[in-house]
């Protein structure tokens, strides 16, 4: 009290006690647009009763300075009399006229739902209302006038900011962020004339408001004492109810609602929404609530207050009953953000857990789902739930990291899409500054989460299937579990392990162990279980259902069984550890009649232990696959352990077989000791590729080189197509009339892929050059390699299509061999029936760049700069004899590294660097080892340059390969996306339809429009 007595003068009692700020704090400005014509309303009529009361606020206002007479204004304006619960009259001006001449004034209000949330957590609170706080701001002088209102007393004007005024609340709170810029946040939230002082600890209140105080007395801004709370410990702000532990509905709002009778018209269903608006963070699915009694509010919709309509009018009530209690986000840890899809709305929940582990709800949002939506599959709706969340909850989202927890994963359906459109890549745009990770809903952890899938049902006739139309499958369900079948054997001579491991597809993968020492069928039972597990770890699986016959192992690991030999301790100890390294695992017990193919894996390796560990030759005619997990290298590195580690191997012949080599280089890239079968297994290889465990074909012939179907572990046969015969003249099987008939067609490759050398072919024409050679040549028709970069140029007085066929059957065909793929651009040179006979003829594909386009045959583009900066250089001061001076201009070309591939196009074609003519004159070190070679050393040094060609061009294809990785997201960097609507006004390119007609040189704009879409 001592503090309120010492700053009694911050508070006014009546209008008259207010001096209101200073105008270097504060002002407020119309800014009305010049061109707007001025209104004056007519005059309006009053009951006689209301005019005494009328006149009574009128001399109020003119006692307390806050209004003029004003004479021959522009602008009048009526007044609007209002009446008070206690009575009495409130004098309102209708400015909607001037509003509607006045620019809105952008200056941000502060996010309500942020300002309830910094005011939670505090022991101490203080609650503050501005003293007519609109009326302490003075008007610009010059826009006094433009206030005019008529009342029965005359005309006045406001000389301070009045109610109902445009951009009012704007001005007020940018004074009161300029009062108190300092204390915002920390000491004091503001939103306009509501001001709570807060403090974390009560001791320290009557500092934070001496503070204050000291503030608002030195920009004489004054308090309403009626309206003020000091030092407690829970208060109304904003509408809700602020307290330590969290947010509370205000209870006067929720009786407002529990008392209002059911609505008999479509205006009493609006007036019952607008209720629930302002509340709505606090109630789960509320849109799902409402949705019987919304439909009535569709035009043409008959009203029918039905059961259901009461059904939900009543949950509704009965929910705000106990309406939950809302806390504010914790910094530094992440939120946990529930989202649902239902058949015509979504929800979301945030929430995130305390100090105690407990999850607490901090929003809840639902909308429903209207137009095209309807008929989104139920992972889109789940994606849409996900983007509608993200837009409303962006301000807690930015500053938080977020586990998203659903159903399905809607950002894997998101950010998988190959090629994004439309709305996806609008959702994928707006997803990308947020840092949500999702986290598949494996067990309901708190109530709040599991009244929110309360609120959420799923109608049981919903699949979230992975197959979408026209576009790739993308898995969307959470793991499904793959299944595990054990045994174990015990015999006289030894013991076994059989594990057969079955994926969601169906596929199998079965393994045969045989167990090095004698031991009982219970303990074979667990090393088998042991066994499997150890697969199941290191091929990360997930889920996993576990199927074993007996009931002893089974019965023990899931508790049910305690322990009566204790040599079966360390054993199920051990299993224990590795069931707790997958995420979700399942045991169940079977007969052995529903496990018969573990119990044969087991017999079998049982069986063969006698043997006594040496390698056992057991025919396999069987497949034995299965689609590899994500990570196929750990998969592969995992097989070729297991393989290892089995005392059985497969075998089909024991004769020493001439495609094991390839079959190595191809699968583990290792080559013979001798060098010169190193050579000619490095040529033979590339014509086999792998198609299934039946054979390998030829990749000359028409076979696509496709990936098998089958894992890593597949076992692999050759087989030639070519000939049908084995070299030593058996017959071979051969390729099976299923891969003939489900052979796809080859696809045609981009020239910017993997490609062979003289594979494919870039071609350009260079010119008119001017001055023309003395030989009255004009023209460059030139032609680059796509992967070596090796150039071909020759100069011609006129390019014509025979021109261009000669060029490439004599510098091409006839030095390289036959192209596969030939890309030039539309010119007529290029596209004209003798090109196009010429192709058939030699089955070249002929691929045309896109129109206007150079960027689209870039390689070429690239070389033509080079090869005319070389010229420059290179003809000096005699520019006819540019001509002349091209094969000296190739051959700097060829004999320099290229970027893209850090390599000589001489090297890559060649195996070795050029011998420059320096290197005669001052011999290098290698022409001076060369010169004492004898002729078996250097046949070795010509093998081991072919040799390390090969890797040299698969180095070069890396290093391609990653340049071009680095220039496309060098230029995707300054790709924008847009997006447009229609009614979007938008430029065209200028193009001409016609190769003949002019479109204005070089000054003509590039665009033209505008163009509504």
């Amino acid at each position: 009290m001592a503090l309120l007595r010492e700053y009694h003068d911050i508070f006014a009692w009546n209008n008259t006690e207010m001096p209101g700020l200073d105008p270097r704090v504060a002002i407020h400005k119309l800014a009305v647009h010049p061109s707007v014509r001025p209104v004056k309303q007519s005059q309006r009529r009053f009951r006689p009763e209301l005019v005494p009361k009328i006149e009574k606020e009128v001399d109020k206002l003119i006692a307390a300075n806050f209004i003029r007479e004003v004479k021959y204004p522009s602008w009048i304006a009526n007044i609007v009399p209002v009446k008070k619960k206690t009575g009495q009259i409130r004098v309102c001006v209708d400015f909607r006229d001037l509003n509607k001449a006045c620019p809105k004034d952008d200056f941000p209000l502060p996010i309500t739902e942020l300002m309830v949330d910094a005011t939670t957590g505090h022991e101490a609170l203080s609650f503050m209302d501005g003293s007519s706080g609109y009326n302490q701001i003075w008007m610009d002088p010059k826009d006094e006038e433009l206030t005019a209102f008529r009342t029965p007393k005359g005309i006045f004007c406001y000389k301070v900011m009045p109610f109902g005024l445009k951009n009012a609340g704007a001005t007020y709170q940018r004074a009161m962020q300029n009062i108190f810029d300092d204390f915002l946040h920390k000491r004091v939230e503001c939103y306009v004339d509501d001001l709570v002082v807060k403090t974390k600890q009560r001791a320290d209140h009557l500092l934070d408001l001496r503070a204050v105080f000291e503030r608002l007395r030195r920009f004489q801004l004054k308090m309403n004492p009626l309206k003020c709370a000091f030092g407690v410990t829970s208060g109304k702000f904003l509408g809700f109810l602020i307290h330590h532990r969290g947010i509370e509905i205000d209870q006067s709002k929720i009786d407002v609602i529990q008392k209002m009778p059911e609505p008999r018209n479509v205006s009493e269903i609006k007036s019952f929404q607008g209720h629930l608006a302002y509340i709505r963070c606090f109630i789960s699915n509320l849109v799902g609530r409402c949705q019987p009694f919304s439909r009535l509010l569709k035009k043409g919709t008959p009203f029918k207050w039905d059961d259901a309509c009461q059904n939900a009018f009543n949950n509704i009530k009965a929910y705000l009953t106990k309406p939950p209690v809302l806390v504010a986000p914790i910094v530094d840890k992440p939120l946990l953000l529930y989202i649902a899809a239902q058949e015509k709305s979504v929800g979301a929940l945030l929430a995130q857990c305390d100090e105690d582990n407990k999850e607490r709800s901090l929003y809840y949002l639902s909308r429903t789902l209207v137009g095209a939506e309807l008929n989104y599959t139920p992972i889109e709706k789940t994606c849409l739930a996900l983007i509608f969340a993200v837009q409303k909850l962006r301000h807690y989202l930015l500053v938080h990291s977020t586990n998203l927890i659903s159903r399905a994963d809607p950002l894997k359906y998101i950010m998988s899409r190959p090629i994004l459109s439309g709305r996806l890549a609008k959702w994928a745009l707006l997803l990308s500054e947020f840092e949500i990770n999702y986290v598949p809903q494996r067990a309901i952890k708190g109530q709040a989460l599991a009244n929110f899938l309360a609120d959420h049902p799923v109608p049981a006739e919903w699949e979230l299937t992975e197959e979408f139309p026209d576009e790739e499958i993308f898995l969307v369900e959470v793991h499904p579990p793959w299944e595990m079948y054990f045994d174990g054997a015990a015999q006289r001579n030894g013991a076994g392990a059989g594990v057969l491991f079955v994926s969601p597809k169906k596929d199998l993968l079965p393994y045969s162990f045989v167990l090095t020492q004698i031991c009982s069928n219970n303990e074979a039972e667990y090393q088998a279980i042991i066994l499997g597990l150890g697969i199941a770890v290191e091929m990360q699986l997930l889920q996993l259902n576990i199927y074993g016959d007996s009931a002893l192992v089974i019965k023990q690991l899931t508790g049910e069984f305690e322990f009566k030999k204790l040599e079966l301790e360390p054993l199920w100890r051990y299993a224990g550890e590795l069931l707790a390294q997958i995420q979700e695992v399942s045991l169940h017990y079977v007969p052995r009649s529903e496990n018969g193919p573990a119990d044969a894996l087991a017999g079998i390796a049982a069986s063969l232990a006698h043997f006594d560990e040496r390698p056992n030759q057991v025919p396999i005619c069987e497949r034995w696959v299965i689609h590899p997990p994500p990570e196929e290298e750990k998969d592969e590195e995992l097989t070729e352990e297991i393989e290892e580690s089995l005392p059985i191997s497969a075998s089909q012949n024991q004769i020493e077989d001439w495609r094991k080599p390839i079959i190595n280089f191809l699968r583990y890239s290792t080559l013979p000791v001798d060098l010169r079968e190193r050579v000619q297994i490095r040529q033979t290889a590339p014509r086999y590729v792998f198609i299934n465990d039946k054979h390998t074909v030829g990749s000359a012939v028409h076979i696509k080189l496709a990936r098998s179907s089958t894992s890593q572990t597949t076992r692999l046969l050759l087989a030639n197509y070519a000939q049908g015969r084995h070299r030593n003249g058996s017959n071979l099987q051969t390729v099976s009339t299923p891969c003939r008939l489900h052979t796809s067609t080859t696809g045609a490759a981009s020239p910017n892929g993997r490609l062979l050398a003289f594979e494919a072919w870039g071609m350009d024409i260079i010119g008119p050059i001017t001055p023309k050679s003395d030989s009255d040549r004009q023209y460059i028709l030139a032609a680059t390699d796509y992967f070596s970069k090796w150039a071909e140029a020759a100069a011609y007085r006129e390019i014509k299509a025979t021109t261009v066929a000669d060029f490439i059957r004599t510098q091409i065909i006839y030095r390289y061999g036959v192209p596969r793929y030939i890309v030039t651009d539309n010119g007529t040179p290029f596209r004209n029936r003798v090109m196009d006979r010429f192709c058939e003829k030699f089955r070249i594909q002929q691929r045309m760049s896109s129109a206007y386009n150079p960027a689209a045959n870039g390689l070429v583009e690239a070389f033509n700069k080079t090869l005319c900066k070389i010229l420059k250089k290179t003809v000096g001061t005699h520019k006819r004899r540019w001509d002349e001076k091209l094969p000296e201009t190739l051959w700097a070309y060829r004999t320099t590294a290229r970027t893209p591939t850090q390599s000589s196009p001489y090297s890559l074609v060649y195996g070795s660097e050029a011998v420059l003519p320096l290197e005669v004159q001052l011999p290098s070190l290698r022409i001076a080892v060369r010169e004492g070679l004898t002729t078996e050393e250097c046949a070795q040094l010509r093998l081991a340059e072919l040799e390390s060609l090969d890797e040299q061009r698969l180095e070069a294809q890396q290093r391609l390969e990653c340049y071009q990785s680095r220039m496309t997201r060098a230029f995707n960097k300054n790709v924008r996306l847009r997006s447009f609507q229609k009614g979007d006004l938008v430029l065209a390119v200028r193009r001409s339809m016609l190769f003949t007609s002019k479109i204005g040189g070089k000054f003509a704009p590039k665009w033209e429009g505008p163009y509504m879409v």
